[in-house]
């Protein structure tokens, strides 16, 4: 399998399931790459490894949500896989 194209399927997976609880052995499975080698394929065509892309287009979306909807953080907290909005609200500050 190429590499390019096992990366952008990786990257599709995550893209669609950014509200699930995903893991870089999820994300390898779909796209039949061991997780060792994923992580050093993304990495190196990314610049991030896969937990810190998922984390990151998380932050994203989440700032999106924020300005577009009227849904309190409590809510997008949740819907991005953070367990308390606290550990959402401290994560989205660095980012931001």
């Amino acid at each position: 399998m190429e590499w390019l194209t096992g990366i952008r399927g990786a990257i599709d997976y995550i893209e669609s399931n950014l509200e699930e609880d995903i893991s870089v052995q999820d994300v390898a499975g779909k796209v039949f790459i061991s997780p060792i080698f994923l992580q050093r394929g993304f990495s190196f065509m990314t610049g991030y490894n896969v937990g810190e892309y998922i984390r990151n287009r998380r932050l994203y979306q989440a700032a999106i949500d924020l300005r577009s909807t009227e849904d309190p953080v409590i809510d997008i907290a949740y819907r991005y896989c953070y367990e308390t909005p606290e550990s959402f609200t401290k994560a989205f500050s660095r980012f931001h």
